[in-house]
């Protein structure tokens, strides 16, 4: 008897992307294998998004191409998409189950057949780094956002559990572990009630944990609040230059404080800059990455200016740019003074040229020194190894005719920053501390 085979679509952050793969894993326990390119699946799992409305559209285009794609399958929905419209995704073609709460998975996956439930996710299957997920939920309520409505229920894993994870993914050969989480600077949060101060657990008790393990690895922290990027985090960075990146995405979402009002975020424009400062000040060169909402309602010029002049400021690496998705459910959707698409898409494609700036300039402070970098794939031409530096910069390094690209995937190694083109560094290795 043939095994069944499953296929797996991830839409959405890295958080989706871990639950997937712990999906994936708990079915090919039971017996079922992943299907051929060019073959049916006989079972198609899609974790979906709706942070945008971008991400309800492609989730109901992958859902509608799996079943054209996949005529006898049975297609499970999950995701954030599934939780909030859960009777529009039960009407769409091939879909016989909708998952609504992402604790209900170890459910799911008895009901397939799983006896032993996986505690957690040996890797991802074409990744070269392995997402780590400490913590879920959010109780923050930023106007804009439907997240808090479908992942409403805070969790943060055992202390115990991320360690023995981390270690088995770390003997598995993956050389980056990054912590993901839906806010994932509020692990602990839930073990911390009725407790006093000196006995709560943060997410710098966790990474100082998984900084202390033993092994060539290091860890990456995904997106945080800047309220939460606190000394004793802070600290930790500083403390490990070797294991921890010193890179941090700090969401900022505007730099105008009307609008950061509107939006309802905890902090102004000064304060955020003050702790990206003080990161800047603590760490070595270290990278700042952020997310920003273009054309929140109301956003008037001058406002979008303050973003863009705070972005300068800051000095970010890279940005993610998002135009104001409204959202049902969400108290922006109602907002007054609605700003039309065109708008957003000049503000967005202006707001790039800014980033690309700051871009170019810390990338040129990169110049002349020692990187880490993970090696993540090769040229066609089999001559450049290709790859992310601890400081988020890809890196492009030429390979020697006696070496062997593909053997140096997924391995560390420390480069000299020699000079900028096409938005990445072009560096050499260090050939006294290499690792190939």
């Amino acid at each position: 008897m043939e095994h069944p085979g499953i296929r797996t679509v991830t839409l959405g952050c890295k958080v989706n992307q871990y639950e997937t793969e712990y999906v994936r894993e708990g079915l090919l326990s039971a017996g079922y294998v992943d299907a051929d390119q060019d073959q049916p699946a006989d079972l198609c799992i899609v974790n979906t998004c709706t942070v945008t409305h971008s991400g309800d559209a492609k989730s109901r285009q992958t859902i509608r191409q799996l079943a054209r794609k996949n005529p006898d399958a049975r297609i499970i929905v999950m995701g954030c998409y599934a939780t909030r419209a859960p009777e529009e995704v039960s009407q769409l073609p091939g879909v016989v189950e909708v998952v609504t709460d992402k604790r209900e998975l170890p459910d799911l996956l008895g009901r397939h057949g799983v006896i032993d439930i996986p505690t957690g996710v040996s890797g991802l299957s074409d990744r070269h780094r392995a997402y780590l997920k400490v913590q879920d939920g959010c109780l923050l309520r930023c106007s804009f956002c439907i997240i808090p409505k479908v992942r409403p229920q805070m969790y943060s894993r055992p202390l115990a559990e991320i360690i023995a994870e981390a270690k088995r993914l770390i003997d598995r050969g993956f050389r980056e572990l990054v912590l993901t989480g839906i806010h994932l600077g509020h692990y602990g949060v839930d073990f911390n009630q009725g407790k006093p101060k000196q006995q709560w657990i943060r997410l710098s008790h966790l990474l100082r944990s998984l900084a202390e393990l033993a092994g060539d690895f290091r860890i990456r922290i995904s997106s945080i609040e800047a309220t939460e990027v606190t000394h004793e985090l802070i600290d930790v960075l500083a403390q490990f230059p070797d294991k921890v990146c010193p890179h941090l995405h700090v969401s900022m979402q505007s730099g105008s404080d009307g609008v950061l009002r509107r939006m309802r975020r905890r902090w102004g424009s000064s304060r955020f800059v003050d702790r990206c400062r003080l990161v800047q000040q603590t760490l070595d060169l270290p990278a700042l990455t952020t997310d920003i909402i273009v054309g929140f309602p109301g956003e008037t010029d001058s406002e979008f200016m303050e973003t863009c002049n705070v972005v300068r400021e800051i000095g970010f690496s890279k940005i993610h740019i998002f135009p104001f998705s409204a959202r049902r459910g969400t108290v922006a959707a109602k907002m007054p003074d609605q700003i039309p698409p065109h708008e957003k898409q000049l503000r967005s494609r202006h707001l790039a040229e800014v980033e690309q700036e700051t871009r170019a300039e810390y990338y040129s402070c990169l110049q002349g020194k020692k990187l880490q970098v993970l090696f993540e794939s090769v040229s066609k031409d089999q001559n450049h190894l290709a790859g992310t530096s601890c400081r988020y910069a890809p890196v492009e390094v030429a390979v020697d005719p006696a070496d062997s690209a593909h053997d140096a995937l997924g391995t560390l190694c420390t480069v000299s920053a020699d000079k900028v083109a096409n938005n990445r560094i072009v560096a050499s290795r260090d050939l006294q501390v290499a690792r190939l």
